[in-house]
Formats: C-alpha cells, sequence, structure tokens
C-alpha cells in the first residue's frame, strides 16, 4: 500500500501525567525532567505532562511548575497538555507560554465529579465557562473530558443521550476537542462504538476523541472499535501504567502506547515517530516506574 493510500493521520496523545499521578512513590523532578523531554523527542502529537491541580489531592503533581521549566521544547512539534481542576489552577497554567492545552475532567457521572475535583456537575459546568474565557483571553485551547463517557461504577444514570447532551453543550461553548474517558476501564468495545457512532456524526467539526483504559486481554477489541467508528485521536502511556486515583481503589491501567503504535501501523494509520527516541523513553519508564 502507498502513501497516498494511507488512512489520514491520527493524533497519539502521550499520558505521563496519568501514568505518574497515581504511582506509590514519589518521582524525583529530575527523573521526570528527563522522562518528558525524552518523551518530546518521539513524535507525538501531544505529551499530557502535568497538572495545575491542589498538591494535596495530586502530591505527585506538586511539582509540575518545576518540571516545566525544565523541559526543552526546542526541538520538538509536540505540544503540552496540562490538566486543571478549576479556574485558579487554569490561571496558573495560562502564564505559561509553553503550554498549549488546557485539560478539564468534566464528569457526566456526578459521583464521580464529587470524587475528582470536589464540585458538582452545574459547579464544573460554571468552571468550564471560566476556564474556556480565560483560555481564549490567552490563546490557549481547552480540552475537555467526559470522565465516566461510557458508563460508570457508582449506579449514576447513564445513556447515549446524556452523552450528547454533555457534548452538546460543550460545543455550545466553543471546545473544539472532546475526549471519551473510559476512567474506571469498564468499557465495552460494543458501548465504545455506541458512543462514538452517537457523537462524531453529530459533531463533524469537532475532535472526538478517546482516554481509554484496558487490560492486557481487551486493549485491542476497544481500540478497534473506536477507530472503526471514525475515532482518530487516542490518548495512551507507555507500559500501560496509570489509572486515576480518585476513581476506585483498584486501578485499571492505561492503553499501553507501545501496543497502540504498532497497531495502527498494522492498520495502515500514518505515524511519524522516532523510534530511536521511543527505544529510550521505553527504557527511561521501565527505569522510572519501579518500586525502591
Amino acid at each position: 500500500m502507498n502513501a497516498d493510500t494511507l488512512l489520514p493521520a491520527l493524533q497519539l496523545i502521550e499520558c505521563p501525567r496519568d501514568a505518574m499521578q497515581g504511582w506509590p512513590h514519589l518521582i524525583a523532578t529530575a527523573d521526570k525532567v528527563r522522562y518528558l523531554n525524552a518523551l518530546l523527542q518521539v513524535g507525538f502529537d501531544t505529551l499530557d505532562f502535568g497538572s495545575f491541580v491542589s498538591p494535596k489531592a495530586i502530591p505527585q503533581m506538586a511539582d509540575t511548575r518545576e518540571v516545566l521549566k525544565g523541559l526543552d521544547l526546542g526541538s520538538t512539534s509536540t505540544k503540552l497538555l496540562a490538566i486543571v481542576a478549576n479556574e485558579r489552577g487554569a490561571e496558573e497554567a495560562v502564564v505559561y507560554d509553553t503550554v498549549h492545552y488546557l485539560g478539564f475532567p468534566f464528569s457526566i457521572s456526578p459521583t464521580f465529579q464529587l470524587r475528582n475535583t470536589n464540585s458538582t456537575i452545574e459547579e464544573s459546568e460554571k468552571r468550564v465557562d471560566a476556564i474556556q474565557e480565560l483560555c481564549l483571553k490567552t490563546g490557549k485551547e481547552l480540552v475537555i473530558y467526559l470522565s465516566m463517557g461510557f458508563g460508570n461504577p457508582y449506579n449514576d444514570p447513564y445513556n447515549e443521550d446524556i452523552l450528547l447532551q454533555w457534548a452538546d453543550a460543550m460545543a455550545e461553548k466553543d471546545i473544539r476537542i472532546i475526549s471519551l474517558a473510559d476512567t474506571v476501564g469498564l468499557a465495552t468495545p460494543s458501548q465504545i462504538s455506541k458512543a462514538l457512532i452517537t457523537l462524531i456524526p453529530q459533531h463533524p467539526d469537532i475532535t472526538i476523541g478517546v482516554h481509554l483504559h484496558s487490560t492486557a486481554q481487551n486493549w485491542e477489541a476497544k481500540l478497534t472499535a473506536a477507530l472503526d467508528a471514525g475515532c482518530l485521536r487516542f490518548d495512551g502511556a507507555l507500559k500501560g501504567i496509570g489509572g486515576c486515583p480518585m476513581a476506585q481503589d483498584e486501578l485499571i491501567g492505561n492503553m499501553d502506547t507501545l501496543l497502540m503504535i504498532p497497531y495502527f501501523q498494522k492498520r495502515n494509520l500514518s505515524l511519524d515517530l522516532d523510534e530511536i527516541a521511543l527505544k529510550m523513553s521505553t527504557h527511561l519508564a521501565t527505569t522510572l516506574f519501579v518500586q525502591p
């Protein structure tokens, strides 16, 4: 198959922030900087590198400002994304010219919204409005993660109509990127397919992505469901490390970027990655994410 017949290039987002935030021991700032600088050379579309949130809630991210100062962005096209949970965090993030995206986790599960950002859904929508206004003023782009986007373990109401309702609400706020988060890894391939088939045709001018968590047994079926439904924006983390520490006691890891890359290549998707930098990053991840 020649280059002219390749499918459109996908957006591959690497999420070391998600990998690190729930790790059981603190990772040294210098080690984070070394790892992130290696990842910046791989060629990912976006690097979800850190968060401007309460250090009491997520101690592992307390050094995000120091980490950011150590990043070498002179020879990379990868854009930086920082997670924020409220307007105060957004105000801190937007002062950095090197941060391109602000990501806000908006849960369509009321229970998880309280657990994750200590706010109701109604309060969180007001936060979205304030953060979006701040982004528009400062030239940043807001990425909304619809957390629990495929259902939830709390018995909160969920269906595709609820999902579409909130996607519509975000579109009305002129938000151009929405990522559906399988926060606790409970989504089935069928649920992923139904959700994306519901959203993508309704919002062709918005990039609809997925942030999937998976096990070694179901990652490929989930990827296939999302890709076949028309999704071209995918989050992952090297070695499948991570999970949201605010969601439940037992974390289900992120989808492993090292499995995703060859899968996408097999599906003839265009990827422009530096294999040497990827190997170096993988080696660093293996070194970094070990028990002391």
